[in-house]
C-alpha cells in the first residue's frame, strides 16, 4: 500500500508512503481518499492528519507516470483535494522535509497545516514547462499573498517554511513544530485540539480557497510583472502564463479560477517547450542507471583524490573537488607550473568571493583542502586519480605506468582524454579493471556534464562509484563506450564538417553562427572554434588524414591555421579580437581566404537559407548520433540528449538533438538528407540515414 492508515485515540493518520519523495500516484491518491472515508466513517476519530514517511511529506507527482494514462485516472489530484476539503472531520497537515508540486497543493487543500522547521515548500512545475494544476495558482495567493505566491511559481525555486512563517498575515502554516523529530507527536496532539473544538462548537471547517485575494494595485502590478517575465522568459511560454493564472485568482470566483488553471495546464503539457523539458527531466534521471549494474552495487570510499596536470583542466576538474570538501593533491612535473596552477584557483575562488557567491571562511577551507606535489609517490593513498595532460597517447602511456607503480591497490584511475581510447590506455597498466574515462568539459568547474568511459574491462564498482561522486560534484555524468571522440566529439566532428562545407558554398562564418544561434546554440560553431582553439582541431584532422582517408573535410580551416589564426588565444581565429574583449569581430582577412578557396577549388558560391544551414548542421548530429546508438556507445537517445545539452549548449526549450528530431517526425529528417546527399560539394556518403534513423522513420517511431 502506497498509504499507511492507522487511528491514534481520535485521530487518524494517513501516512503517504511512495518513496523516494512519496509521489502522488495512483496507488496513493486512492489510497489517500480509502483512509479519508474510513475516518470519516469511525464515530470515534475526531480529526484526521495527513503526513508523509520516509524524507518528504510529498514531492509531487510521481514520475513514474509521467506520460502514462494512470496521471489522469480518476481519482485524479483534483478529486482527492476535493474530498479533503469536503472532509466532516478536520483535516491537519503535517509537512516536513520536502512539500513541493502536488504535495504542495494537496496541503493546501487541507484544513490546517502544521510544519516542521527547514522543510522546503515548492510549486517547481514551471521548470517542466508546466503551471500547477492542481489549484496551486489559486490557493497559494490566497494564503501567503499574491506578490510572494507569484515569485514562487514563477520561479519555481524552493522556500524554506520558517522563511514562509514569517510573511505578515500568512495563512500557509498554523503552526511551526519544534524540530522536524517532533512533527509527529505535536500534530495528533494540535489534531486533537482542532478536533474537540470542531465537534464542540460544530464551526465551519476554514478552506484556503475562501480567503480573499486582492492586489492593491491590481492590473499595473500585473502588467509590470508580466513586461518583466516577458524579457526574462523567451522561448519559454509557461511563466507567462503562471502570471495569467494568479491574476485570474484576484479577479474570478475561485471554482472559474480553478477551471482557468486548469485550461491554462492542458494546453501548456501539449507545447514543444514543455514536452523538452518534461524529456530532459526524465532523461537526466536515466543516465544513472546502467542496463547491468545493480542500483546496490557496492562503491569504492572516495577520501582523496589526485589530480596529474595543473593547467587549465587540472585546476578546473580539482576545484569541483575541493568544493564537496574532498582534499585534493595536484602533481605537475615543474614548480612553475604547479605555480601558475594554483594561482588560477586561487583567482577562480577570488572572483567569486569578489561577486558574493562565496565567502571568505569557504574560500579559506577549500584551499586547505588543496596540496601540491612533484612526486607521484605522493598519490600513493588517493582514492581516486584523474590525469588530466597532453591529449597524446605517449604521454599517456608515461603517465599511467607510473600511476601503477605508486597507486594502491583498488584506487581508480581515471583519464580525462577527450577522444583517445580508453582500452589502450587501461593496456598500460596491470589493473585495467581500475581504469575509467571521467572526460570533463571546459571551463571544468562550470560545465555539468561529464562522459563516464567505460572500458572493456572497467569493474562494476568503478563504474558505480564514478557515477556516485559524479553526482556528489555536481555533475551529469552520461554513460559512454568506448569509440574516437566517444559520443559528444564523435558528434560534434560532423556538425564541424557541415559547418565548413556550408563556408564552400557560399555561406559566412558570421551567417553560419547566426543561423545557429538564432536556433537557439549558445553560441555557433566558428565563435565556438575561436573559444576552444582552432589548432586543436586542426591536430585532429591531420591525425584523421592517416586514420581515415575517405574522410572529407573543408581545407578552409586548414587554411585558417596555416595564418595563425587560432581563435580568442592569438587574438584572431574566424574573427578578429580585441585585447581583453571576447566580442566577434568579422575579419576581411577571412572572407578573403575563403573566396580564395572557393576559386581553387571551383565552387561558384551560392545563396544558402538559414534554414538549410540549422537542418544541416543539426541532422548530421542525429546521423551520427543514431549510429552511436547502433554501435552501443550510448544506450538511449536520452543520453546523447543530455550530451549536448549540458556540454555544448543546445537549447534547452529544444531537448536535445534526438529529441528533436523525433519532435520534427524522423520521416522529415531522413528526406531531408536524401535531398543533402545530392549536394556535389557536400559529402553525400555521411548523408546515407544510420539504419536504426531509416528504420525508425519508416515506422513512423521516435528515438526513446
Amino acid at each position: 500500500m502506497t498509504a499507511e492508515y492507522k487511528v491514534h485515540g481520535a485521530v487518524a493518520v494517513i501516512t503517504l508512503n511512495n518513496p523516494p519523495v512519496n509521489g502522488l500516484g495512483l496507488s496513493t491518491r486512492r489510497a489517500v481518499i480509502e483512509g479519508l472515508n474510513q475516518a470519516n466513517a469511525d464515530a470515534a476519530v475526531q480529526a484526521i492528519v495527513i503526513t508523509g514517511a520516509g524524507k518528504a511529506f510529498s514531492g509531487g507527482a510521481d514520475i513514474k507516470e509521467f506520460g502514462k494514462e494512470s496521471a489522469l485516472q480518476e481519482p485524479n489530484l483534483h478529486t482527492v483535494i476535493a474530498q479533503v476539503e469536503q472532509s466532516s472531520k478536520p483535516v491537519v497537515a503535517a509537512i516536513h522535509s520536502v512539500c513541493m508540486g502536488g504535495g504542495l497543493e494537496l496541503a493546501l487543500g487541507c484544513h490546517y497545516r502544521m510544519a516542521a522547521p527547514g522543510t522546503l515548500v515548492a510549486l517547481p512545475e514551471v521548470k517542466l514547462g508546466l503551471l500547477p494544476g492542481a489549484g496551486g495558482t489559486q490557493r497559494l495567493p490566497r494564503a501567503i499573498g499574491v506578490e510572494p505566491a507569484l515569485n514562487m511559481i514563477v520561479s519555481g525555486e524552493s522556500i524554506q517554511s520558517d522563511m514562509l512563517a514569517q510573511i505578515p498575515g500568512q495563512k500557509l502554516f498554523d503552526k511551526l513544530s519544534v524540530s522536524a523529530q517532533t512533527l509527529a507527536a505535536e500534530a495528533l496532539i494540535f489534531a486533537q485540539e482542532v478536533g474537540e473544538r470542531h465537534v464542540a462548537g460544530n464551526e465551519a471547517l476554514p478552506l484556503v480557497r475562501d480567503l480573499k485575494c486582492k492586489h492593491p494595485k491590481g492590473d499595473a502590478y500585473f502588467g509590470f510583472v508580466r513586461n518583466m517575465v516577458k524579457g526574462m522568459s523567451k522561448n519559454y511560454p509557461a511563466p507567462l502564463k503562471c502570471v495569467d493564472a494568479v491574476q485570474a485568482a484576484t479577479k474570478r470566483k475561485f471554482q472559474d479560477g480553478l477551471d482557468f488553471e486548469r485550461e491554462l495546464f492542458v494546453n501548456l503539457m501539449w507545447t514543444p517547450e514543455s514536452r523538452a523539458l518534461r524529456h530532459l527531466f526524465m532523461a537526466e534521471r536515466a543516465t544513472t542507471k546502467i542496463a547491468d549494474i545493480p542500483a546496490d552495487t557496492p562503491v569504492r570510499n572516495i577520501q582523496k583524490v589526485g589530480v596529474i596536470g595543473a593547467g587549465t583542466m587540472g585546476g578546473g576538474i580539482s576545484m569541483n573537488f575541493l568544493n564537496a570538501g574532498i582534499p585534493v593533491t595536484i602533481l605537475e612535473t615543474k614548480p612553475e607550473a604547479l605555480e601558475r596552477g594554483v594561482a588560477t584557483i586561487k583567482k577562480n575562488y577570488e572572483a567569486q568571493v569578489k561577486k558574493g557567491k562565496l565567502k571568505e571562511d569557504k574560500y579559506a577551507q577549500r584551499m586547505a583542502l588543496l596540496s601540491t606535489t612533484l612526486s607521484y609517490d605522493d598519490l600513493k593513498d588517493c582514492d581516486l586519480i584523474i590525469e588530466a595532460v597532453f591529449e597524446e597517447l605517449g604521454v599517456k602511456e608515461i603517465v599511467f605506468k607510473q600511476l601503477d607503480a605508486v597507486a594502491k591497490p583498488g584506487a581508480i584511475l581515471a583519464s580525462n582524454t577527450s577522444t583517445l581510447d580508453v582500452d589502450k590506455i587501461a593496456a598500460f597498466t596491470s589493473r585495467p579493471q581500475d581504469v575509467v574515462g571521467m572526460h570533463f568539459f571546459s571551463p571544468a568547474n562550470v560545465m555539468k556534464l561529464l562522459e563516464v568511459v567505460r572500458g572493456k574491462a572497467t569493474a562494476k564498482d568503478v563504474m558505480a562509484t564514478v557515477m556516485q561522486i559524479a553526482k556528489k560534484i555536481k555533475k551529469t555524468a552520461v554513460v559512454s563506450g568506448v569509440c574516437d571522440g566517444f559520443i559528444g566529439n564523435r558528434m560534434i566532428e560532423q556538425y564541424s564538417r557541415q559547418a565548413g562545407f556550408l563556408l564552400d558554398e557560399g555561406a559566412t562564418p558570421q551567417q553560419v553562427d547566426k543561423a545557429a544561434e538564432k536556433f537557439g546554440f549558445a553560441m555557433g560553431p566558428f565563435r565556438m572554434g575561436d573559444l576552444a582553439g582552432n589548432d586543436i582541431g586542426w591536430a585532429i584532422r591531420k591525425r584523421r588524414v592517416v586514420e581515415k582517408p575517405g574522410m572529407k573535410y573543408s581545407a578552409s580551416a586548414d587554411r585558417l591555421c596555416e595564418l595563425g589564426r587560432f581563435g580568442q588565444k592569438t587574438g584572431k581565429g574566424w574573427y578578429d579580437y580585441q585585447a581583453g574583449k571576447r566580442d566577434a569581430i568579422p575579419s576581411q582577412e577571412v572572407l578573403d581566404m575563403i573566396d580564395a578557396h572557393r576559386k581553387a577549388i571551383g565552387i561558384t558560391p551560392r545563396k544558402i537559407s538559414d534554414e538549410e544551414i540549422v537542418q544541416r548542421l543539426v541532422f548530421s548530429l542525429v546521423n551520427e548520433g543514431a549510429h552511436i546508438l547502433e554501435d552501443g556507445i550510448a544506450s538511449k537517445s536520452g543520453d546523447i540528449d543530455m550530451v549536448y545539452l549540458t556540454g555544448y549548449g543546445f537549447p534547452i526549450y529544444r531537448g536535445g538533438p534526438m529529441h528533436y528530431a523525433s519532435e520534427l517526425g524522423l520521416i522529415n529528417v531522413v528526406q531531408a538528407m536524401h535531398r543533402f546527399a545530392q549536394n556535389p560539394h557536400d559529402d553525400a556518403k555521411f548523408w546515407q540515414p544510420a539504419p536504426l534513423l531509416a528504420r525508425l522513420a519508416a515506422e513512423g517511431q521516435r528515438f526513446a
